[in-house]
């Protein structure tokens, strides 16, 4: 059985939405006296139409892979060869700070500037959060 959401519940996670995590959400709520686990804030902030991950500046490779228009193999094979500095996530899943990625774009190996020059400017730019 679900309990219905609140006015101030819906005020509060749409105010974090954008800045905190789902974890962090959930702590935010139960210290104003709300029961709601990460899972359930993530379907509403879904169903309100936000992304459950916060814009500050993380991404995985295959939302880097999907903008960029690339294999998901080829975002994760630059993490393995530490040219795109990455947290492990799990034993598949990496997250891409987008300091880290603008650096990667700034000073890209050697061998691959070729490729990384010939990528869309406007995706790269929407990657580092840069106005047109």
């Amino acid at each position: 059985m679900s309990i219905k959401w609140t006015d101030e519940e819906l005020a509060i996670i749409e105010e974090k939405a954008e800045v905190y995590t789902v974890k962090q959400i959930a702590s935010i709520l139960k210290r104003r006296g709300y029961q709601r686990t990460p899972v359930a804030i993530y379907l509403k902030l879904n169903n309100l139409g936000y992304s459950a991950r916060p814009t500050l500046d993380n991404y995985s490779c295959k939302e880097i892979a999907q903008v960029l228009q690339l294999n998901f193999s080829t975002v994760t094979r630059w993490v393995k060869r530490g040219w795109l500095k990455a947290t492990r996530r799990s034993a598949r899943h990496y997250q891409i700070r987008k300091w880290d990625l603008k650096q990667f774009f700034e000073n890209p190996p050697q061998s691959i500037k070729k490729r990384i020059a010939a990528l869309d400017v406007e995706a790269i730019n929407y990657l580092l959060g840069k106005q047109a």
